[in-house]
């Protein structure tokens, strides 16, 4: 399912959400200017390497090295579709979150979900030696958070029933539990891979970060106005 909009507006401009997009599609694009060499030892400085963190305290790596990247990650991307499928995501339910939030309190809460979703990967690829990139695990904390927030908000949605494509409007509730299950699952069986060297999709940072995000979203004080009145035509 592919999601295009939703029915609640932004009551402020959403500066952060934009502020975050902007700079993740710069520093892409710092990437692509980068040799393939060069972009090869980026991603290995600044992704998430789980067995080098978890090789901490034990070997010779400073902990600024270990620590960093589960910052900078959020920021990195290793493609066209990467980068456009999390910022699409992160537009389309960023502003609302934003709104709830304020402003500054949003963006600790972006990093904090960026920061658990890469410890929850790190935990459970513990012998994965594929650096890992990406704000998915930071944009899922988002949906999380958006679930609990606007259960009931309505999204207009690409829908696959059968052989055709519907595009519906759907509750949010039931397209972000359908993308967390989903994301579950492919986590649940990823665990059966061995390779230190397999690469593929953090899904359980996916997982970490949803979660931390319905977690935290209710521990911040709530800047907006609950909203009761959705539209469900």
């Amino acid at each position: 399912m592919i999601p295009f909009r939703d029915n609640i507006p932004s009551r402020s401009f959403p500066t952060i959400t934009v502020s975050i997009i902007i700079a993740n599609v710069c520093v892409f694009f710092y990437e692509l200017s980068l040799g393939s060499r060069s972009f090869e030892r980026f991603i290995m400085h600044y992704g998430v390497v789980p067995t080098t963190v978890l090789a901490w305290p034990h070997s010779h790596v400073p902990f600024t090295v270990v620590a960093l990247p589960f910052f900078t990650s959020i920021f990195l991307h290793g493609g066209w579709l990467h980068l456009i499928g999390n910022m699409w995501y992160l537009w389309i339910f960023g502003d609302n979150i934003e709104d709830r939030l304020g402003h500054f309190t949003y963006l600790i809460f972006y990093l904090l979900c960026g920061l658990g979703a890469g410890i929850v990967h790190t935990l459970l690829n513990s012998q994965t030696t594929v650096p890992s990139v990406g704000a998915s695990g930071a944009i899922a904390g988002v949906l999380g958070a958006y679930m609990v927030s606007y259960p009931f908000a309505r999204v207009l949605t690409l829908v696959p029933i059968f052989i055709f494509l519907q595009v519906i409007e759907i509750p949010a509730v039931l397209l972000l539990v359908f993308w967390f299950l989903m994301q579950f699952l492919y986590g649940a069986a990823s665990l059966a891979s061995t390779s230190a060297n397999a690469g593929g999709v953090a899904w359980w940072a996916h997982v970490g970060g949803f979660t931390i995000g319905i977690i935290l979203v209710g521990l911040f004080p709530r800047k907006d106005r609950p909203r009761y009145g959705y539209s469900r035509s």
